[in-house]
Order: structure tokens, then sequence, then C-alpha cells
């Protein structure tokens, strides 16, 4: 028995022309709240830039897309970033005042004192050589 598995589900459907619903939802409501803006003021001069606005972000709900999502979402990402509750952690640190500059210097002479690095060439070089005391130890413990 075979199935038939459903592709393209990411894709919204085409329903008023090259337009999916949502797309128009957004121009239609756009456009009509353009109309009352213009109703309301009744001077189209004084009308236009509302009405500007207004058709700029309808167009960007519809159409524009940040990193492959859609300006709703990144809309809604932003008021719940600027309107939620932050956390700030902030450790304060003390400065070394005149007193506590010779302990700090103490302090800085004992740990230099414990960790001594070591000093190579090349690290590769280390590993190729410790492997091969490993593999020769092992080698002459086998042929007794």
């Amino acid at each position: 028995m075979r199935f038939q598995v459903p592709q393209f589900i990411e894709i919204e459907d085409k329903i008023f022309g090259s337009l999916t619903l949502k797309q128009f939802i957004y121009l239609a409501g756009g456009g009509g709240l353009s109309f009352l803006v213009y109703v309301f003021i009744g001077n189209l001069f004084i009308s236009l830039i509302p009405i500007a606005i207004i058709l700029g972000i309808s167009g960007a709900l519809a159409f524009y897309k940040i990193n492959r999502k859609p300006f709703v979402a990144v809309l809604e990402s932003a008021f719940k970033y600027y309107l939620g509750t932050k956390l700030y952690i902030w450790k304060k640190e003390e400065k070394p005042r005149a007193d506590n500059v010779q302990m700090a210097v103490k302090d800085a002479k004992l740990y230099a004192s414990v960790m001594v690095p070591k000093i190579s060439d090349s690290k590769l070089k280390d590993l190729t050589w410790s492997l091969d005391i490993k593999e020769s130890m092992y080698s002459n413990n086998n042929q007794r």
C-alpha cells in the first residue's frame, strides 16, 4: 500500500491572483484604513503622509521578509523584546588601590611560580614524540 506524501507544505496557496490570503488581507486592510484616514481628514494633501505610512506598513506586512521570516514575526519579536522584562547581570570588580597593589604583585608572583607552562617548539612534535615513546615501550614488553 502506497501513501502519498504531501510536498511543498511551506508554500501558501495563492487565492487572489498572485496573492495569498494573508497578503490580500494586509493590503485590503491597509487600503481600507487609508480610505478612512482620507475621509476623516478630508484634505488629500494633509492626509497623504499618514496614508503613505499606512500603505508602507501594509506593503511590508504583505511582502517584506527579513532572514526568510515574514515581517509580522519580526514585529512580534520586537514588541516582545521591548515590552518584556529583561535580566541585567553585572558583577562589580574592585579596582586595585595603592595598598592593594603590593598584594596583587605578591599574588601574581605566587601564581607565576605555581603555573609554569611547558615551553616547546611545537605541540605536534611533542605529541608525536610521546606517541613514539609509548609505542616503543609497549613493543619492547611484547618481544620478551
